[in-house]
């Protein structure tokens, strides 16, 4: 294999315990989004587009589907000679099959891995946030600046950066101090959770923080404070475009309905940056004499004879005569009957949703179903 300049390494292992019954059986970044996409598929498309070539995928809980699914690396067209996906689990241990004990003991247990590449820079992403960016470009200002590390940050309102780990820069943008969660934040840089470091100086610092039995073994806790108390440069990277964390059921429903907003800045539509996917094999969907759609994604295999009014219709759905689903998002191979009526909910694969009222149009909250009936 080739030196790679640049590797990238995708932090897929979390649990999603907040996306309740859809992280179930799969990983967070499997879980459906937009129709036709695997939420992982943004962060894969982002390093095919950016021309990163070689792309660790860090896996760990439910992650039987997630494994297969990035295996195939064809389908981001990373699949070509000295480049790939390659899944990357835990460690076996004597007792069994280990665990990551966190974000930077994951990249730790691969040391080896990103090695046998040999490049000079790391990219640590996450694999479950909705969002374009060219990779490439924040490369070349890390360069530019000369640090030993450059993150990502992303201006949020200030009465939201308490939920945020937030950067605090001086006027060249260089991070001069580093808060998790600050209850009264200095400013509204928010990390978005992607890093590039210079491979040699993360690797030092990683086999440094294995051996600390107090440490929590994560970049925002550990690594990162680690670099500005040794005196290290980093510096911020300013993203400018849409980026949304896809954790809760409710973000998880806004940024599907942001995909019917052309004001949104997300546009799936964009041929110069596309998001590659799984292509089902599909006949065309079809809407009736009796169907009636307003601003909605309609996708391959699906009938249309009933109401739809701005939502996010996935594959194989049925929707019929006498139905009505408004803002909502109906995941693959869902049957609703007649009389039902949908409102601001999301409705999980392979279910048949009888007559009845689900969710409702005043309530702040999505409704998740994942059983049909009520």
């Amino acid at each position: 294999m080739l030196q790679q300049e640049m590797v990238a390494m995708i932090l897929a292992g979390g649990r999603g315990t907040r996306l309740h019954n859809l992280t179930e059986k799969v990983a967070k970044p499997a879980v459906s989004f937009g129709g036709k996409y695997r939420i992982v598929d943004f962060a894969l498309s982002n390093c095919a587009n950016s021309d990163v070539d070689v792309v660790g995928v860090l896996t760990q809980y439910e992650s039987i589907f997630l494994n297969s699914y990035v295996a195939l690396g064809g389908r981001w067209g990373l699949d070509a000679r000295d480049s790939g996906v390659f899944v990357l689990p835990p460690r076996e241990k004597e007792e069994g099959f280990g665990l990551y004990r966190g974000t930077a003991d994951a990249i730790g247990q691969n040391i080896d891995f990103i090695d046998q590449q040999n490049p000079e820079y790391v990219l640590i992403l996450s694999g479950d946030h909705i969002y374009k960016m060219d990779y490439s470009w924040m490369l070349a200002e890390h360069k530019k600046s000369k640090a030993e590390a450059t993150i990502a940050v992303l201006e949020v309102p200030l009465k939201e950066a308490s939920r945020f780990g937030i950067m605090n820069t001086d006027e060249n943008d260089r991070i001069i101090e580093f808060e998790e969660k600050p209850p009264k934040p200095k400013s509204n840089l928010a990390s978005m959770g992607i890093y590039i470091f210079n491979w040699q100086s993360l690797r030092k610092a990683l086999i440094a923080d294995e051996r600390k039995e107090d440490s929590s073994h994560d970049f925002g806790k550990d690594i990162i404070p680690s670099f500005l108390n040794e005196g290290k440069k980093l510096q911020a990277y300013r993203f400018q475009g849409y980026w949304k964390d896809v954790g809760t059921i409710d973000s998880l429903w806004e940024a599907n309905m942001d995909l019917l907003d052309p004001k949104s800045g997300i546009n799936i539509r964009d041929e110069d940056w596309k998001i590659y996917t799984e292509d089902k094999t599909l006949p065309p969907h079809v809407i009736t004499e009796t169907g009636r759609i307003k601003s909605a994604l309609v996708n391959q295999g699906s009938v249309v004879a009933g109401s739809v009014e701005h939502s996010v219709i996935f594959n194989g759905v049925e929707i019929e005569e006498g139905a009505v689903v408004k803002d909502s998002v109906i995941l693959a191979n869902v049957t609703i009957k007649k009389g039902a009526k949908i409102n601001r909910c999301i409705i999980m694969e392979d279910l048949t949703i009888p007559e009845g009222d689900y969710g409702s149009p005043k309530s702040d909250n999505i409704e998740l179903i994942s059983e049909g009936g009520k």
